[in-house]
């Protein structure tokens, strides 16, 4: 079997560069999306407490799912059945699947490696379930995304380097059994480079999936217990790798200042469970600075969560009313937090592209970062928690 290089209907073009950081546009065969770009993620066919017109109406361009979660509910075959994914669940836009990698990580209680691929039990109800490269890759073809990922071994960035080296080999193997095995035309298969915190490690991963010539590269194994400074020092090294002709994924990296450093190195696309996450624990991003909702001092406060942001929370709904909704359990609260939140990354990536468009991202940069306060609570910062995103 020969892989698919070149799918159909999907292309990327770099339109400028401002140092490292690109603006560009991937094209997909349903409809274009501009780099940078944060995905928002809708692990179960469904991004949490919000609907896809809302979606649409706040300009959100892409929605990631996950295989391990969809094969165990409802199942590849019948949403196959149902027309795939996009019309299953009713987003015309483009989707990016995650390939079930990250369950290596997230899961470890749960499953066992082999050179063939991963036998999980079922979080849910201890039923047996064996992802392969090849299974990984056919279960991707059964949901339909635009996107699809190579199946990867990722390992915490906590383990010691012999894991991690097997870990790397072992990905390089499994990406060109997933090339093999990919038998649609219209699916771009991206290769993960993992590596953990070990540039050396990292070189070894990324050469052998450039040359396989995938249609994308992303760089995977971060936001799994390393600090931000090992992360940048390893996003620093590894970037310059990938090809620059292909579109770059930095996966399960979110809060908005480390988008910012991703796209100070070159990263063109993002996904996290924050918005979603934190929007439903009463926590929103704003302009200028992060609001956590159930704080005292906004029980008489008229204004909207972000005078700078035009959003349907914003234009209707006062901090007062949010903090409200929050304290009687209204499932609205959640809701309109998160249709924020999301709003929110939105306008960051769109006001990060046109920085790079107009040779001044470093400004912009600066402006985000000197108006920014990051939460203090790290259950509400991670990314990459729990059953591998299962509440984003």
């Amino acid at each position: 079997m020969i892989g698919v290089r070149v799918p159909d209907g999907f292309c990327f073009q770099v339109h400028a560069t401002d140092g490292a950081a690109r603006a560009g546009l991937l094209q997909t065969p349903h409809g274009p999306v501009e780099t940078p770009v944060f995905m928002a993620v809708g692990t179960r066919a469904s991004v949490k407490g919000v609907t896809p017109d809302q979606l649409l109406s706040i300009g959100v361009p892409m929605v990631l799912g996950n295989t391990y979660h969809l094969v165990l509910r409802p199942g590849d075959a019948l949403v196959a059945k149902m027309g795939g994914l996009h019309r299953f669940m009713n987003w015309a836009r483009p989707i990016l699947t995650d390939s079930g990698g990250f369950q290596v990580f997230s899961l470890q209680d749960l499953r066992r490696i082999d050179e063939d691929g991963v036998e999980f039990r079922s979080h849910i109800d201890g039923a047996l379930l064996r992802l392969s490269p090849e299974r990984a890759v056919a279960i991707q073809e059964n949901l339909g995304a635009d996107v699809i990922m190579c199946f990867d071994d990722c390992p915490p960035a906590t383990e010691g380097r012999e894991r991690i080296e097997a870990a790397v080999d072992r990905t390089t193997r499994w990406a060109q059994r997933c090339f093999e095995a990919q038998t649609r035309r219209d699916q771009a298969l991206f290769g993960i480079v993992q590596g953990g915190v070990d540039p050396e490690l990292r070189a070894r991963s990324a050469r052998p999936l450039v040359e396989l010539d995938l249609p994308g590269y992303a760089i995977g194994g971060l936001s799994v217990g390393e600090t931000a400074e090992q992360r940048n020092a390893i996003l620093d090294m590894t970037t310059p790798l990938l090809p620059l002709e292909k579109p770059r994924y930095l996966m399960g990296v979110g809060r908005p200042e480390d988008l910012l450093d991703g796209i100070l190195r070159g990263v063109d696309m993002f996904d996290c469970v924050m918005p979603t996450r934190n929007g439903r624990n009463a926590l929103a991003f704003t302009s200028e600075g992060t609001i956590r909702l159930r704080n005292a001092k906004f029980a008489e406060d008229a204004r909207p969560l972000d005078p700078n942001c035009s959003c349907p929370t914003c234009r209707g709904y006062s901090r007062a009313y949010l903090r409200h909704l929050f304290l009687v359990d209204e499932m609205l609260g959640p809701t309109l937090t998160s249709i924020h939140n999301l709003a929110y990354y939105t306008s960051h990536m769109k006001g990060a592209r046109q920085a790079v468009l107009e040779n001044r991202f470093g400004e912009y940069r600066s402006q985000v970062l000197a108006g920014y306060s990051s939460p203090s609570d790290a259950s509400e910062t991670s990314c990459r928690t729990g059953a591998s995103q299962a509440d984003g």
